[in-house]
């Protein structure tokens, strides 16, 4: 017996049940993913009738943030459910009456990894026309937004594109999206102004069960009341005081200047109130608007005898005679590796106010001598070194930030050769042009932090889009200056400590005098980096890789000398710098100051000093200076490894 299909009944039945296999099939998909969820979820303390604090995180700030909110909230009678949006379910937006969103904005304006799929189902279901307008009609929210305003186009993208979406699907705005800037020094005050109008909307509303507020709450996002404006009406004392709850950012009502949306006395400043705080909590002292100055730990390590830096060992520093100073706090990178937590500012040009470059100066000096004066009486300090320190010879201009941004940068390092203070100057690769109109410096530096397009966008995360080419035609520039010139390498493992051939090329663009290699500094992990001491590599790490670099360029460089303490290992070239077996790494101070004061031309092999046995690479001292009291500090725990320095 046949059954034939040709019929309309047969066809229908055909088609009925070909649905009906479809249907069951994706039900059965769904109540698995359902069941699923609901599995992951059995154990977490959301409850399904309470308002929730969802936030979208990357380093942590957002996160940071929402557990200041939930508190403040808690602490205010008003119960939030804290939810992280990867482990959120999207479609459950569809039975929250009350959702407050702290959203970050990643990488060229995306969501946080974790978030893609709550971003992707809210953008997909918004514009999608089978689902119509009223989906969250149940649901008021409002959204903070966390970015970096020098990103451009896609600052807090991804906070905008979550209100939009909500209101899209028919949700209410209680309170208008805040736009918190990261690197604008004003976050912290922004998530308060804004967290006093979540709670003045929640409270003067009345919040009813299930988070459903009292009154229109569709009409409180409309409220002019609300709009931002210069004169920000300053929240109810007893609704919000985020220092109490975080202990972070100075109050607004005790702040010692007037300040309007980052702006002093309607100018714009770079060092704001909270960076200021950030910056001196961690030990800088700072100068006027946009410097600062700070005392090394090998400062005060030479200062008690105990032994200097790489830069004593390969150059001659006199490291208890060196200022670390920077005449400009704002960088254009944000690198994983940054020792400040990025507590600076990022720019891509210079938008502040400017402060004299001879003030600075003068200021530098006196605030690093008040310093070291504070080192008199402490144990191994003599009266000879602290004199000598009270005189600083040398300055290194990379404390932080990027001290070529400073328009005067010129005038500055003008003014320090001047008093015979030679100059350390570290510039990120991203203004070849200010390279180029450097005047001489005593050592010039360039950080080459990744070899390839890909890994330095990863590791220093930098904020031009053509950060490639401005890195390139900075190395190009490195090649026209006579001065000595140094490409700076910080190796970071599971980074960029795997491209031995790519580093080589990129020696033929700058040709540079010297390539310092050394392991990148732990300095613990935070919301801004989430580097571990497994990144850290060791000095027999550090060394391999340097004798592979110095192999892979057929004898142009040799490894010269090493600084075991500081894991740093310095290359050399060879003809220029190695004359009859005897390298020549050090400076000749007083002579660079004496070529530069003349006007004339000169290049590096004019100041050039020979280099000590001990700072020679393989010697037995490893870069440690004899002439130095070698201190070995007590370790109390198993396993640990004796440092001297």
């Amino acid at each position: 017996m046949s059954i034939s299909f040709s019929s309309l009944p047969a066809r229908l039945t055909l088609l009925a049940l070909f649905s009906a296999t479809t249907f069951y099939c994706f039900y059965k998909s769904r109540r698995l993913r359902n069941l699923k969820f609901s599995l992951s979820n059995r154990f977490s303390n959301a409850n399904p009738k309470n308002p929730k604090i969802i936030f979208l995180s990357q380093t942590g700030t957002s996160k940071t943030l929402a557990q200041r909110l939930h508190q403040l909230l808690s602490s205010n009678g008003v119960v939030f459910d804290l939810v992280d949006s990867k482990s959120y379910e999207p479609e459950d937006l569809a039975k929250e009456t009350l959702v407050l969103v702290v959203a970050s904005t990643w990488e060229d304006g995306k969501p946080p990894s974790g978030s893609n799929f709550l971003a992707t189902w809210l953008s997909e279901t918004a514009t999608d026309f089978r689902v119509g307008s009223l989906l969250l009609s149940r649901c008021r929210f409002a959204v903070f937004g966390v970015g970096s305003r020098a990103y451009g186009e896609s600052f807090n993208a991804v906070a905008r594109d979550f209100a939009a979406q909500m209101k899209a699907l028919g949700a209410a705005e209680i309170v208008p999206m805040w736009e918190g800037d990261v690197d604008g020094g004003n976050l912290d005050e922004g998530f308060e102004i804004w967290c006093g109008k979540v709670v003045g909307v929640l409270k003067g509303g009345g919040v009813l069960e299930n988070g459903v507020v009292d009154g229109d709450g569709g009409e409180v996002g409309n409220d002019s009341s609300y709009e931002d404006s210069d004169e920000e009406s300053e929240p109810e004392s007893e609704i919000v005081d985020l220092e109490d709850i975080a202990g972070k950012a100075p109050s607004r009502k005790s702040a010692a200047v007037v300040e309007s949306n980052g702006k002093l006395n309607g100018k714009k400043e770079m060092v704001t109130p909270v960076i200021r705080a950030n910056l001196v909590k961690q030990g800088y002292k700072i100068i006027g608007s946009h410097s600062g100055v700070k005392i090394c730990r090998w400062t005060k390590s030479q200062l008690r005898g105990r032994g200097g830096c790489y830069k004593h060992s390969f150059y001659g520093i006199e490291s208890h005679r060196c200022m670390e100073a920077t005449p400009s706090l704002a960088c254009a990178n944000k690198c994983v590796f940054c020792w400040r937590h990025h507590t600076n500012p990022v720019a891509k040009s210079w938008q502040w106010e400017m402060d004299d470059p001879v003030e600075i100066v003068n200021t530098a000096i006196g605030l690093h001598t008040n310093m070291i004066k504070q080192m008199k009486g402490v144990p191994g300090v003599t009266l000879e070194r602290l004199t000598e320190g009270l005189t600083p010879r040398h300055c290194a201009l990379s404390l932080v930030g990027e001290p070529i941004m400073y328009p005067e940068i010129n005038i500055l390092v003008d003014e320090l050769h001047k008093r015979r203070i030679s100059t350390f100057l570290v510039t990120n690769a991203q203004f070849p042009d200010k390279i180029k109109s450097l005047r001489p410096i005593t050592q010039l530096y360039v950080s080459v932090d990744a070899a390839t397009k890909d890994s330095l966008k990863a590791i220093d995360r930098p904020l031009f889009g053509d950060f490639w080419e401005r890195f390139i035609d900075s190395l190009t520039a490195l090649k026209e200056k006579h001065q000595r010139t140094v490409y700076r390498l910080t190796l970071v493992k599971g980074w960029n400590t795997e491209d031995i051939d790519a580093y080589f090329k990129l020696f033929s663009i700058g040709e540079p005098d010297f390539i310092e290699i050394k392991g990148v500094t732990y300095c613990g992990s935070t919301a801004t980096s989430k580097l571990t001491m497994e990144n850290v590599p060791w000095h027999a790490d550090v060394k391999a890789f340097s004798e592979a670099l110095a192999l892979k360029s057929n004898g142009e460089y040799e490894v010269a000398c090493e600084h075991a303490h500081s894991c740093c290992v310095l290359l050399a070239k060879t003809k220029k710098f190695k004359i009859d077996g005897q390298w020549y790494t050090w400076i000749d101070y007083e002579k660079f100051h004496d070529l530069v004061a003349s006007g004339s031309t000169f290049d590096s092999t004019d100041y050039m000093a020979a280099t000590p046995s001990w700072a020679v690479y393989g010697a037995e001292e490893s870069g440690f200076d004899p002439a130095q009291l070698r201190y070995k500090k007590e370790r109390h725990h198993k396993s640990s490894r004796v440092e001297s320095g």
